[in-house]
């Protein structure tokens, strides 16, 4: 008979997971080029990325007791990319800048030039040479790819959920089999 704690794989293999740590370390870079220190805007950027990918990470981890903790957990992470997003496109907003729409070239190019390994291998260094239009719609483009994902692994998160209960009906099963014996 199979334990009823079942633990979900290594996380940090997971896209959504890649890309949010992606998402983690630009925002970081932004930040610190193109933000003034002082402004708010600072830590509220970077909390909302970390929170992103730590809450992947915390609702993982804890799907082992909590299919409910899980879900809400990748939902925070959700709600804290809405955030991210808005104030890439403050920024683009309140600095004049254009934000790159589908059927743009240079989206389409960045989108292509994101999938490969270069632009993984690179990728930090990169953004430190980004000017800032550049840079902002790296990171809307990440942010919108991430989004997709996360609404991908809540729907999974909900069907194994529908189709397997959650911890209190695993337990029950349990202590049930074991009372046959």
């Amino acid at each position: 008979m199979a334990g009823f704690i079942k633990r979900n794989g290594n996380v940090r293999e997971l896209l959504v997971y890649k890309i949010a740590l992606r998402i983690s370390v630009i925002t970081e870079i932004f930040v610190n080029r193109f933000v003034n220190a002082k402004s708010r805007t600072v830590d509220q950027m970077q909390q909302a990325a970390r929170s992103c990918k730590q809450n992947i990470v915390e609702g993982s981890e804890a799907a082992a007791t909590s299919k409910e903790t899980e879900i809400k957990l990748t939902n925070v992470a959700r709600a804290s990319l809405g955030e991210l997003l808005e104030d890439y496109l403050d920024f683009i907003r309140f600095n004049n800048l254009k934000r790159w729409e589908k059927g743009n070239p240079r989206l389409e190019r960045l989108r292509a030039y994101i999938k490969t390994d270069d632009f993984e291998n690179d990728y930090a260094n990169l953004c430190q040479r980004l000017p800032p239009e550049e840079l902002c719609n790296l990171a809307i483009t990440l942010i919108m790819q991430c989004q997709f994902l996360l609404d991908r692994l809540l729907k999974a998160q909900e069907d194994r959920f529908l189709a397997e209960g959650g911890i209190r009906e695993a337990m029950s099963k349990a202590r049930r089999e074991i009372r046959k014996f």
